[in-house]
């Protein structure tokens, strides 16, 4: 009993002297509330110092997230309009293509440009159609704008295009307006212009004329578009003028067609060959 009164005692030594310990903080702390107060305003004061750079750097570091944000966004607009922009004139394309097979007379199998070869020498178009397809060498390729070309090699599935500009292909045409006619080439001077040779000098041409196919050609049928003049310049110790057209069809933008599947008479074309007998 002794023992545990004896604990007793101690244990109110502790609890005596943590109670006068907390009183003395609170007398101290009420005695000295001005300069606590002081104390408080400073370190505020401090602190506000400090976070401003601290808070204009988590601004900064907002703006450019947002930023970059905003620039990933628009790249993915701007992506998508010009996927949009490219359908909408993949489809003003078609649909002019359809209207035009419609309207033709013309026996028409459409076509798609698979390669083109356009390096100003040897130039080339591969179409994703051949002789399964009912396609022969001579054929020529349209497209709703005007004349492409004429095939010159066929396989089963393709068959490869001379275009216009190609140093080998010609077509016989004629002045609408006037109906003088001639030949159309190409002469790698320029590679936006075709060239009418054999008009004289006599016949009137502006600029603006349209130039279509003659039907002279046992090939290609008549008045398809071919260009418009440009300019003509007379042609030194000839007769006969240079006439320098800018083709309707643009060759490097364009990627679909038709090839026109009607045979050409032989009846024609044996009475040509009839004729060139009789000079042998």
């Amino acid at each position: 009993m002794q023992l545990g009164f004896s604990r007793i005692t101690e244990a109110k030594d502790y609890i005596l002297t943590a109670l006068l310990l907390v009183f003395a903080v609170v007398l101290l702390i009420g005695r000295n509330q001005g300069g606590i107060n002081n104390i408080r305003k400073v370190s505020i004061t401090l602190f506000s110092y400090l976070e401003e750079p601290l808070s204009n750097i988590r601004v900064y570091r907002q703006a450019l997230k947002t930023n970059t944000d905003l620039r990933k966004q628009n790249i993915l607009l701007l992506d998508e309009l010009n996927r949009l922009r490219s359908a909408k004139q993949r489809n003003d394309e078609l649909r002019e293509l359809l209207e035009f097979s419609r309207t033709s007379n013309l026996t028409l199998h459409p076509a798609q440009i698979v390669a083109k070869k356009l390096n100003h020498v040897n130039n080339t178009l591969t179409i994703n159609a051949g002789s399964k397809d009912g396609i022969q060498k001579g054929m020529p390729m349209i497209s709703a704008d005007g004349l492409i070309g004429k095939v010159v090699l066929t396989s089963p599935k393709f068959s490869q295009v001379m275009p216009f500009y190609n140093t080998l292909f010609r077509v016989s045409a004629k002045l609408q307006n006037t109906n003088a006619y001639g030949i159309v080439s190409w002469e790698r001077e320029k590679i936006n212009e075709l060239e009418l040779k054999y008009i004289p000098q006599t016949i009137p041409v502006d600029s603006g004329d349209v130039v279509v196919t003659s039907g002279y050609s046992n090939h290609f049928p008549p008045e398809i578009p071919i260009g418009e003049v440009i300019r003509t310049e007379p042609n030194k110790g000839k007769d006969t003028q240079r006439i320098f057209l800018r083709p309707y069809v643009e060759l490097f933008t364009i990627a679909e067609g038709f090839v026109v599947t009607t045979n050409p008479d032989t009846a024609i074309k044996q009475l040509n060959e009839d004729y060139q007998e009789l000079f042998k």
